[in-house]
C-alpha cells in the first residue's frame, strides 16, 4: 500500500493487475482564483490597512492627553488666530471650487425597448421562401444565405419590416418612414408612459440611425409628433454604425454637463426597408441575414431629484475610432456591387480589426475601472515582457472583478463567442448578449438595451452593481459605456421580454 493510497488486486484473464487509488493533492487541487481573490482585496484595501495603525497611534495619543494639554492648544490657535483664518479660506475656497467644477451626475432614469408586433416575425423557412420568391437571388445565393441564417444565432422569432413580408417586396421611402415611425414612437410612448415624464419638459434630443437619414430629419419627425418645445438642442447622427448608441449617450452626457436641470432623450435605432440588399454578392448577402426590426429609447437627467428614481448612473464613456486605417476605415462599408445594386460590404478582415479596436479601447478603460491588483499585475507582466523574456503571453486583466454584467453588442454569434473568449468570461457574463441575438437579431446600436432588459427581467440587477456596454461600428469604432445601479432594479412595464422571459436562456446550436 503507498502512502496516501489504497491498493486493489483485479485478476483478469488469471492475470493478476495492481491498481492503484490515491487520494487527490489537495495543496494542487486548491483553485487559483482564490489566491487570486485574496490578493485582490488585500491590494485594494492596501491603503485602509496602512492607515488602521496610524489611526491607532492617534487615538492612543489623544486619550492621553489632559485639560492642561487641551488648553494649550487652544491658546496656541488664538495666538495664531490670523493663519488659522488664512487656511480656513483657503480650505472654503478651494472646496466651492471643487464643487462647482466636478462633473454633473448623469442619471438613466428609465429605458425602452420596441417589441414589434407578431405578424412581422420571420421564421427561417418563410424568410428564406421570401427570398426565393423575390428572384433577385440565385441558388448559390439562397444556399448562402441558408447557412448564415443556421449559424448565425438568431431564433424564430425575429422581425422584419413590414414591406419585406410583401411579394415583391417594397421598399419604398413612404414604407421606411413608417417603419421609422413605429420603432421610434412606440419606445418613445412606452418611455413616457413609464417615467410620467412630460415631452415638453424634454431639453436635449439626439436621435441616432445610420442607414436612413431623410429630410427632415428623424429628430425633427419626433419634435413635430410630441410637439417638443421650440428651444430643444437636437441631434440626428447618421453613418456611425452599430456603435452610435454610446456616441450618442456621450454627446447627450456632454450637453447634460452645460444645461443644468433638463432632460434628454436619446433614441436609437437602424432602419431596414431600404437597405435590404437584392444582390448576390456573398459579403453583402449577409446584413440580411442578421438585421432586425429594433430599437430603444433612453431618459437622461442631471437633476439631483431623479437619483431617488433614476435605475442607474453614467460612470464611463470611452470611444475609440480606428477610421485612419485604410482597412479599419473599410470593414464595413455601404456600396453598390457590380450590377448597381446597393449593399453594406463586411469584410474579412472584420474580426481581426474589431479585435485590435478592442484592445486599444479597454486600454484606456482598464485604468479607470480595473481594481489596483489588476493593475499592478499588468504593469509587472509587462515588465517582464519588454525586459526579460519577449515570448511571454501578455497578461489578461479580469475584468469580472470591474464589472457584475456585460452587454456585447449582439452583432453576431462570433462577436460574442470572440469576446467570451478573449476576455474570459462565464456563459452567463454572455447570456444576456446570446439571448438578445436568439430573440430580436441584431438591432445595431439598440441592441445593448436589449440586453440590459434582459438581465432586469432576469431579477440579476443589484444596487452598486457595474455594468459594460460594448460596441461596435462602422469607421471602425468600438466605444464603452459603464452604468452603476442605483437600486435593485427591476424591469419596466411593458418591457420587451415581458412575456417570453421563463423561456430563456435557450440553447443555440453551435
Amino acid at each position: 500500500m503507498d502512502s496516501g493510497g489504497a491498493t486493489q488486486v483485479t485478476t483478469a484473464g488469471g492475470v493478476q493487475i495492481r491498481q492503484t487509488r490515491r487520494l487527490p493533492d489537495f495543496l494542487q487541487s486548491v483553485n487559483l482564483k482564490y489566491v487570486k481573490l485574496g490578493y485582490h482585496y488585500l491590494i485594494s484595501n492596501l491603503l485602509t490597512l496602512c492607515f488602521i495603525p496610524l489611526i491607532f497611534v492617534t487615538l492612543i495619543e489623544a486619550s492621553q492627553m489632559d485639560l492642561g494639554d487641551l488648553r494649550h492648544l487652544w491658546l496656541h490657535l488664538q495666538y495664531n488666530l490670523v493663519s488659522v483664518i488664512i487656511c480656513s479660506a483657503f480650505m472654503v475656497f478651494g472646496f466651492t471650487v471643487y464643487i462647482m467644477s466636478r462633473p454633473r451626475p448623469i442619471y438613466l432614469v428609465d429605458y425602452s425597448c420596441y417589441r414589434a408586433p407578431d405578424h412581422l416575425k420571420a421564421p427561417y423557412n418563410r424568410f428564406l421562401e421570401h427570398s426565393r420568391l423575390t428572384g433577385d437571388f440565385d441558388e448559390s445565393s439562397l444556399e448562402f444565405q441558408r447557412k448564415i441564417l443556421e449559424r448565425s444565432g438568431l431564433g424564430e422569432e425575429t422581425y422584419v419590416p413590414e414591406a419585406m413580408h410583401f411579394i415583391p417586396p417594397r421598399p419604398s421611402m413612404a414604407a421606411a418612414r413608417e417603419e421609422a415611425e413605429q420603432v421610434m414612437y412606440g419606445a418613445l410612448d412606452n418611455l413616457f408612459a413609464n417615467t410620467n415624464v412630460k415631452p415638453k419638459n424634454i431639453g436635449i434630443l439626439v436621435v441616432n440611425c445610420s442607414l436612413f437619414n431623410p429630410t427632415p430629419s428623424l429628430s425633427a419627425m419626433i419634435v413635430n409628433k410630441y410637439k417638443l418645445r421650440g428651444n430643444i438642442r437636437s441631434f440626428n447622427l447618421g453613418g456611425m454604425g452599430c456603435s452610435a448608441g454610446v456616441i450618442a449617450i456621450d454627446l447627450a452626457k456632454d450637453l447634460l454637463q452645460v444645461h443644468r436641470n433638463t432632460y434628454a432623450v436619446v433614441v436609437s435605432t437602424e432602419n431596414i426597408t431600404q437597405n435590404w440588399y437584392f444582390g448576390n454578392k456573398k459579403s453583402m448577402l449577409i446584413p440580411n441575414c442578421l438585421f432586425r426590426v429594433g430599437g430603444s429609447a433612453v431618459l437622461l437627467s442631471n437633476k439631483s431629484v431623479d437619483r431617488r428614481r433614476a435605475k442607474y448612473r453614467l460612470v464611463h464613456v470611452v470611444r475609440t475610432h480606428r477610421g485612419a486605417d485604410d482597412k479599419a476605415f473599410r470593414c464595413v462599408y455601404q456600396e453598390q456591387d457590380d450590377a448597381g445594386k446597393t449593399g453594406v460590404s463586411l469584410s474579412k478582415d472584420l474580426m481581426a480589426i474589431a479585435g485590435g479596436a478592442l484592445k486599444t479601447n479597454i486600454t484606456t478603460l482598464g485604468p479607470l475601472v480595473l481594481p489596483i491588483s489588476e493593475q499592478l499585475l499588468f504593469f509587472v507582466t509587462l515588465l517582464v515582457k519588454k525586459l526579460l523574456n519577449s515570448s511571454m503571453k501578455p497578461y489578461i486583466p479580469d475584468f469580472k472583478l470591474a464589472f457584475d454584467h456585460f452587454c456585447i453588442h449582439a452583432g453576431g454569434r462570433a462577436v460574442i463567442d470572440e469576446l467570451e473568449k478573449n476576455l474570459q468570461l462565464l456563459s452567463i457574463h454572455v447570456e444576456a448578449s446570446r439571448m438578445a441575438l436568439h430573440r430580436f437579431g441584431n438591432t445595431s446600436s439598440s441592441s445593448i438595451w436589449y440586453e440590459l432588459a434582459y438581465i432586469e427581467a432576469k431579477g440579476r440587477m443589484r444596487k452598486g452593481n457595474r455594468v459594460w456596454q460594448i460596441a461596435f461600428g462602422s469607421g471602425f469604432k468600438c466605444n464603452s459605456a459603464v452604468w452603476e445601479a442605483l437600486q435593485r432594479v427591476k424591469p419596466s412595464r411593458n418591457g420587451p421580454w415581458e412575456d417570453c422571459i421563463d423561456k430563456y436562456p435557450v440553447k443555440t446550436e453551435l
